[in-house]
């Protein structure tokens, strides 16, 4: 296991740099981001089997150590993420414990506006990181795009990006299609978004529509259609929902689980060979409560688990300074511990995505955090 005190160097202050395109950002490469909208339980995702105050404190929700898939004498994966832990051991995966953003005071919403927007307080920040980092790269149509219903936060800002949601209707007859676009033609804002449709919708290809309600491993194939093109997006969000488990946390996590482990697969065998350059990053506004509640389920809590994982990560890592689970060490008597900021993750892993320079990009991308610099590289050379 590697402690924070490996990956964090001490508390230096950023050096201000020009404004300056990074001409040297390697365009092939793929950054993927995957939020778990909700609060997604990291206890119950990367489990401290070993911690003597673990079980005692989950109760009914703790995992079995004998079905848990195991990584060290410490932690173990939830059993439902098995493509996971393949990449794991394959060193394509490292996991992040006791990981938080500055935001302390539980609210969904503003805790959302956080981490999207890369800012200290909620609405402190307007536009979000990810657009951000897409105006650090070199210009280019296709930047990125979100695989969502509307445009993320994360994603909003001066560059523009395009959103793709797949629907479960089906697929227009080309006849349709050309009368609509004969009707547009005329039409000077019209005629541009329905080709910036058709277009999104000739990337998407076969796997998108038609077919009802996609899986996520259909998803993760349909996002890859995208990002495996060579005139394709290299910047993307997808949005999970349902991580807010206040009840019946058991069952509806093993769910949630197999579908993040089933959305990574897919996004896998999607890209083929584009698979080596990407970069995805899995991580919640906040995390839940070390003790259980009344109803089967976790609270609002602080401290969570994030994930790296990719062709391009060097994986095979557990990184966290463990706090423990014990009542004097835990945040408010109730919540685990942040000991490892997700700003100082996601800087790190942005600039090593793109060959970028890591203060500049923590610059960019947190400009009110100023997140701490990292000492080593998250990424393969």
């Amino acid at each position: 296991m590697l402690n924070r005190r490996g990956f964090i160097s001490s508390a230096a202050a950023l050096l201000a740099a020009p404004r300056i395109a990074f001409a040297g950002a390697e365009t092939e490469r793929r950054f993927v981001f995957i939020i778990q909208r909700g609060a997604a339980d990291g206890l119950h995702t990367v489990i401290p089997y070993a911690d003597p105050a673990y079980a005692r404190l989950r109760g009914a929700l703790a995992i079995d150590p004998a079905e848990a898939l195991k990584l060290d004498g410490t932690f173990a994966l939830h059993p439902s993420l098995t493509g996971i832990a393949d990449l794991y051991k394959a060193g394509q995966a490292s996991l992040f414990h006791a990981v938080a953003s500055p935001y302390r005071d539980r609210s969904h919403f503003d805790a959302q506006n956080v981490l999207e927007t890369g800012g200290k307080a909620p609405f402190d920040i307007k536009d979000g990181w990810m657009n951000r980092l897409a105006g650090m790269l070199p210009r280019r149509s296709n930047q990125a795009i979100a695989f969502a219903p509307t445009l993320p936060l994360a994603l909003r800002g001066a560059i523009d990006v395009a959103s793709y949601a797949p629907s479960g209707l089906p697929h227009a007859n080309d006849d349709l299609l050309l009368r609509v676009q004969k009707l547009y033609e005329g039409d000077a804002q019209l005629s541009g978004l329905w080709s910036t449709a058709l277009k999104a919708q000739g990337m998407a290809g076969a796997a998108a529509g038609g077919k009802g309600q996609q899986s996520p491993a259909e998803l993760g194939k349909v996002a890859a259609g995208f990002l495996a093109r060579a005139d394709g997006p290299r910047i993307a969000m997808i949005e999970t929902n349902g991580w807010d488990t206040h009840s019946a946390q058991k069952g509806r996590m093993a769910t949630q689980l197999t579908n993040l482990d089933n959305l990574i697969s897919g996004l896998r065998q999607g890209l083929g060979d584009a698979w080596r350059q990407t970069t995805i990053l899995v991580a919640t506004e906040f995390g839940r409560t070390v003790a259980a509640n009344g109803t089967g389920g976790t609270d609002h809590g602080t401290a969570s688990a994030a994930m790296l994982i990719g062709g391009a990560v060097k994986g095979g890592k557990i990184v966290a300074d463990w706090p423990g689970l014990a009542p004097a060490d835990l945040l408010d008597n109730r919540d685990l511990r942040p000991t490892l900021g997700l700003d100082t993750l996601v800087a790190q892993a942005c600039a090593d995505a793109f060959l970028l320079d890591p203060q500049r990009t923590a610059q960019v991308l947190f400009p009110d955090s100023r997140p701490d610099k990292a000492s080593s590289r998250l990424l393969r050379g």
